[in-house]
């Protein structure tokens, strides 16, 4: 039970420049994807969100529904990707172990990875909830709403007080979703007409620009009801590549001109949540936010048990039984974005050091 005599739920200013310095820790840029390297001339994507996010979580969350899973369908063989599953998995079994109920969802595709990463992580089967996949010829079709309102009536979302994102694709933008988006001026809708085709709009694509529909499914449509019939509950996105969940909260414009390519208008996805916090790897941005709740809740120990060696074994469980790949060489190895585990590991590896925890 939450012992509330004990924990701080409310940001301190000396918790300040320790979250900040979580953030430095995280807006790496290992894939030269563009959204933190060209941060010296554009300033940062959604500054300050992760403390912002965590402060809120750390006061208000009670019940929280976790969305992971970014299958690759060229994979070799096609899975889930490694990046994702487990900074949800940290964040979940951080967030029970400091009072606050937490459930791990993904699709039908993915399953199989989520679950290998709980069992490894030691988070309750029971906890992993699979949303269905549509179907091909309809992907808003009957059984996801029906899903869906079961959700909110009845099950994990009936009492959720947040909605979070861990490496989740969602849809790309449309005209209607530039226009409502806030900036000082006009839409830059002559910029975006011309870059992106009509048939590339409202469609999931991956870093490549490659529309992946078929596989992404429509579980954003949770964050789009949450916009209109549950505004209790507050959204969170984690995301690095600008496709994920989350992203609509930054500026069109501001994305497509850090990333590179041809693809880079169709990329960014237009669903927003009400912070968005931008990692090198997503699994960093799940790190993170569980490393700051626990600050703040004045128990860092929540974190304590994941350890490189522990997210070593999460990661070869992922491939191993899942299966899982990585979602730049596509193979199946226990790496995560094309990195080396120990590079990988580093920035986690230096925010446990912040909170005084040693390998």
């Amino acid at each position: 039970m939450r012992n509330r005599a004990t924990m701080k739920s409310r940001m301190t200013t000396a918790d300040l420049p320790l979250i900040a310095e979580f953030e430095t820790c995280i807006r790496r840029d290992p894939a030269q994807r563009g959204l933190i390297a060209t941060e010296p001339a554009w300033g940062p994507v959604c500054p300050g969100h992760l403390g912002q996010a965590a402060a809120h979580l750390a006061e208000f969350g009670r019940n929280v529904a976790i969305v992971t899973g970014f299958y690759i369908p060229a994979g070799d063989p096609p899975a889930a990707e490694t990046d994702g599953p487990p900074g949800a998995l940290a964040l979940a079994q951080a967030l029970l172990q400091l009072g606050i109920e937490s459930v791990v969802l993904t699709d039908a595709l993915c399953i199989g990875a989520v679950r290998a990463a709980a069992l490894a992580s030691a988070f309750p089967i029971e906890r992993v909830i699979c949303y269905p996949h549509p179907s091909a010829t309809d992907v808003a079709d009957a059984a996801t709403s029906r899903w869906r309102a079961d959700f909110w009536r009845s099950g994990p979302g009936k009492n959720l007080s947040h909605l979070i994102a861990i490496e989740r694709v969602g849809p790309s933008h449309t005209l209607e979703s530039l226009a409502r988006q806030p900036r000082g001026g006009a839409a830059p809708a002559r910029q975006f007409a011309a870059r992106v085709p009509p048939e590339q709009r409202d469609c999931c694509h991956n870093m490549r620009g490659e529309n992946i529909d078929r596989f992404a499914g429509d579980v954003h449509r949770l964050f789009e009801e949450c916009a209109v019939d549950r505004t209790d509950v507050k959204t969170i996105g984690i995301g690095d590549g600008a496709n994920e969940i989350g992203m609509g909260a930054a500026l069109w414009e501001d994305l497509e001109r850090r990333l590179s390519g041809e693809q880079a208008g169709r990329v960014p996805c237009r669903i927003a949540t009400n912070w968005n916090i931008v990692a090198g790897t997503s699994n960093w941005g799940g790190y993170a936010l569980a490393a700051a709740v626990a600050l703040l809740r004045g128990n860092v120990q929540a974190v304590a048990a994941f350890d490189a060696a522990h997210e070593q074994r999460v990661l070869n469980e992922m491939v191993e039984s899942g299966p899982a790949v990585d979602g730049v060489t596509r193979r199946r190895e226990a790496t995560v974005d094309g990195l080396p585990f120990l590079t990988y590991i580093q920035p986690w590896e230096a925010i446990r050091a912040k909170l005084g925890l040693r390998e």
